[in-house]
């Protein structure tokens, strides 16, 4: 099966051990992603609330760059560094996916990168 390597300056480069997202089989599979901003590569944002919400703009604008969008996702990974972030992060979770939300699952960060409180990966239809 061939497989596309997705890159987008829209979204915060990703590390050389792995890809933005990977387009293969009709799915894009979107890797976890932070909540840096794409301008400064620095995490900017404070609360749950602000970090998922650039994470989601992050996540859209790597799977526009593949010919996808957040209407097509069917699945996520949540991941956060602390639980009781996890009622805020929901709070702007439903502005973005108002009705018929993905599949969803959630994860606790295995390390801390300054600031950061929490990643988002998505597999979208191509």
């Amino acid at each position: 099966m061939p497989r596309d390597i997705v890159r987008t300056t829209q979204a915060p480069s990703s590390p050389a051990t792995y890809s933005q997202a990977v387009r293969a089989g009709g799915l894009v599979f979107v890797s976890g992603t932070s909540p840096a901003d794409p301008r400064t590569g620095k995490i900017e944002a404070r609360t749950i609330q602000e970090q998922t919400r650039q994470c989601l703009h992050n996540v859209s604008a790597i799977l526009v760059a593949a010919g996808s969008s957040l209407d097509k996702v069917a699945s996520a990974t949540v991941v956060l560094l602390e639980e009781e972030d996890f009622a805020g992060m929901n709070e702007e979770w439903v502005k973005w996916f108002p009705t018929d939300p993905p599949a969803r699952q959630g994860a606790k960060l295995p390390v801390r990168v300054p600031g950061m409180k929490i990643s988002i990966a998505v597999i979208a239809e191509a």
